[in-house]
């Protein structure tokens, strides 16, 4: 009898990443932006502990926005909104022309040292897709800095939604299947660092991979992942197998 993993490698034909903290290292990205502006500012803080906030108070906004139903907000839009809130709550005097050039480094972050060798490997057997928060704008702008060329990259703003509305994972779907018809629902593996978005994926019919870089519980969620690997790398060896 198969195994799950020897199904999953059988069945899958796509790979579909969630870009912001999967591929691209925004975190650690985000602290080298942003520590040589707070210091300019004499902000004594912790760097991390001020993109943290950041990404935690962009998360909330951005789960609102969608709840609310009442039209989608650009990511960019959402981005303003947390750092301006962040920044008053250091207490740090600011224009919105900081804002808004803190908020663009997101389109210049580098990818994880493991991703794009693991990429090219897993390119020579499946179709490699973004699925991505991010505004289209944003996610053009970043491929040059990512250094891959994924076969397509989606952005929410297609379905009107953030992750994890399901309508975000149908609309990826829909334009997988329009582009190459041998790929259906199950066919799709969604990867990514965050339980919430493999939770998603998993909820409307993918197949899900957990990554698992920093070494977090996935919960107790029904939607649990095909597979946890540590890395790209890992990913890449699990999935290249013979």
């Amino acid at each position: 009898m198969a195994t799950t993993l020897e199904i999953l490698k059988r069945e899958t034909r796509a790979l579909v990443f969630d870009q912001y903290g999967t591929v691209v290292d925004m975190q650690g990205g985000l602290i080298e932006a942003a520590t040589p502006f707070l210091r300019r500012k004499g902000w004594d803080g912790d760097p991390s502990q001020f993109v943290t906030w950041w990404r935690r108070t962009h998360y909330e906004d951005s789960m609102i926005d969608a709840l609310l139903d009442r039209g989608h907000t650009p990511y960019r839009q959402i981005g303003h909104r947390a750092v301006s809130q962040v920044l008053d709550r250091c207490k740090i005097r600011h224009t919105q022309g900081e804002i808004e050039w803190l908020v663009s480094q997101i389109e210049s972050l580098k990818p994880f040292p493991d991703v794009v060798a693991a990429l090219g490997r897993l390119a020579k057997r499946y179709k490699l897709v973004i699925l991505s928060n991010g505004d289209r704008d944003m996610l053009e702008a970043a491929k040059p800095h990512i250094g891959f060329p994924m076969d397509m990259t989606i952005s929410v703003q297609e379905a009107g939604y953030f992750k994890p509305h399901w309508k975000t994972y149908a609309t990826a779907e829909r334009l997988i299947s329009d582009a190459w018809p041998h790929i259906e629902r199950s066919s799709c593996l969604f990867v990514a660092n965050h339980a919430f978005d493999c939770i998603g994926a998993k909820s409307h019919g993918f197949r899900a991979a957990f990554v698992d870089r920093r070494k977090r519980p996935y919960g107790q969620s029904p939607n649990q992942p095909d597979l946890i690997v540590a890395d790209f790398k890992e990913l890449a060896d699990v999935l290249t197998a013979d």
